[in-house]
């Protein structure tokens, strides 16, 4: 299943941008270190987060596939992640008012129950009803990680809540690197097994929050009412857009998701179609540029950012990743999708971390929650459309159209970006860093 982090994971392409939050400022002997001290609540909140992305690593190449086996195609498989993005539309904002209210520990123990029972029928599923039945229900209680979070951040200190996210960002990163070659191997025999095997965890996942997790928000600092956000996405909208110099740079956010959101419901049957491959290969594919993906937001980023500044950094980024979607829609050889792909995975990886960081340094901080809600609620309106649009074109218009797709929308954000960032553009340079 699609399990969101996020902006944070995947509302793009996951094997693309997977937005680990690594910091460039955190060593790799912090992380390693980290993980295995004796702080025995982080180190099951770790765990806890590893298993759950290895999980969604497990199943997540595999939705197309399991839609193709009772011969659905590539608009099925589409309309599969519109529904899913539905869903998280639905409940995400309603989770963490929850957790605050009730505490984290019952909430998640909900969550991971849903995921249970949505990989468990998934597993099980004889007919596309019963996938449509699973992926809604992983997409209600695809809270996890959003309230794993704010158990970090309930028990660390101001001073070590950045390390500690970034051991997050860690843990995630490590479960989207292995996860996927597991549930392409076990999948090469039984599609349905790693289904089982990805819910099994889950179940693990469940035990661990009854049994090891401390609840991390004492009754003390709970709210004593629910105020659950409003889900008016039309109003969200309108107030993100009310700020006039952000809104190029909005739109920039919104035509590039629009060009990936459908791509990871779409590339293994892209890959099966041009070239046969099985799942097994993609998961290798997956886990490959899941490492890409780390490597480039957690290394090469935090160096190139101080040196090009987050506005070249962008257009960079918006212009490689047009160029590789063409290059992928127009290859033919098989072994060119592992170059292709790495490079996508640093264009997406340098534009969208870029981005997000312009346009919250060009309002005020009284601002910041109304503007990041905005552009939240545009990233769910692409999730929900950009599959089904994937989707559509696959089967309408041809195999290569999902690409050739998404790169006129990297090259129309690249754009709007250009746009921006003119000397006479609305966007302050001094905020656009």
């Amino acid at each position: 299943m699609i399990r969101q982090h996020y902006l944070e994971m995947i509302r793009q392409f996951v094997m693309l941008d997977i937005r680990t939050d690594f910091r460039p400022d955190i060593q790799h002997e912090d992380i390693i270190l980290g993980m295995f001290s004796r702080r025995a609540p982080l180190n099951t909140i770790l765990l806890m987060i590893f298993l759950d992305v290895f999980a969604y690593g497990m199943v997540a190449p595999l939705l197309p596939v399991f839609v193709q086996h009772f011969e659905g195609g590539a608009a099925l498989a589409g309309f599969l992640g519109s529904l899913y993005a539905l869903m998280q539309l639905v409940s995400g904002p309603v989770l963490g008012p929850l957790s605050d209210r009730f505490g984290r520990r019952p909430v998640l123990a909900g969550c991971l129950l849903g995921t249970v029972l949505a990989m468990g029928l998934l597993g099980l599923a004889n007919s596309l009803a019963l996938i449509f039945l699973a992926v809604a229900i992983d997409g209600l209680t695809g809270g996890n990680l959003t309230v794993a979070q704010a158990c970090v951040a309930d028990i660390t200190s101001e001073e070590e809540r950045a390390r500690g996210l970034g051991l997050v960002g860690a843990a995630m990163g490590v479960g989207l690197m292995t996860g996927p070659a597991l549930g392409g191997l076990i999948s090469f025999y039984d599609i349905h097994l790693a289904a089982l095997a990805a819910s099994g965890m889950a179940l693990l996942n469940v035990a661990l929050s009854l049994w090891l997790l401390p609840e991390t928000l004492n009754s003390e600092r709970r709210t004593h009412a629910l105020h659950l956000p409003s889900l008016n996405l039309a109003a969200q909208l309108k107030q993100a857009f009310s700020h006039t110099a952000l809104r190029p740079l909005l739109l920039t956010v919104f035509a590039l998701n629009l060009g990936f959101a459908g791509l990871q419901s779409n590339f293994p049957l892209f890959s099966q179609a041009r070239f046969g491959w099985n799942t097994l290969q993609n998961g290798i594919l997956f886990a490959f540029v899941g490492v890409c993906a780390v490597l480039t937001q957690g290394v090469l980023v935090g160096r190139l950012s101080p040196v090009w500044g987050e506005r070249h950094l962008t257009l960079f980024g918006l212009g490689l990743a047009g160029m590789m979607l063409a290059g992928i829609a127009l290859n033919q050889q098989a072994w060119l999708l592992f170059p292709l792909l790495a490079l996508l995975a640093l264009g997406t990886g340098s534009a969208i971390p870029s981005l997000t960081s312009l346009i919250s340094k060009a309002v005020s901080d009284s601002q910041q929650g109304q503007v990041m809600g905005g552009m939240q609620s545009l990233l769910s309106l692409a999730s929900i459309i950009g599959p089904s649009l994937a989707g559509v074109t696959f089967e309408r218009i041809g195999v290569s159209a999902p690409y050739w797709l998404g790169s006129l929308f990297a090259l129309l954000a690249l754009g709007l970006a250009g746009l921006a960032f003119r000397p006479s553009g609305r966007v302050d340079p001094g905020a656009a860093g």
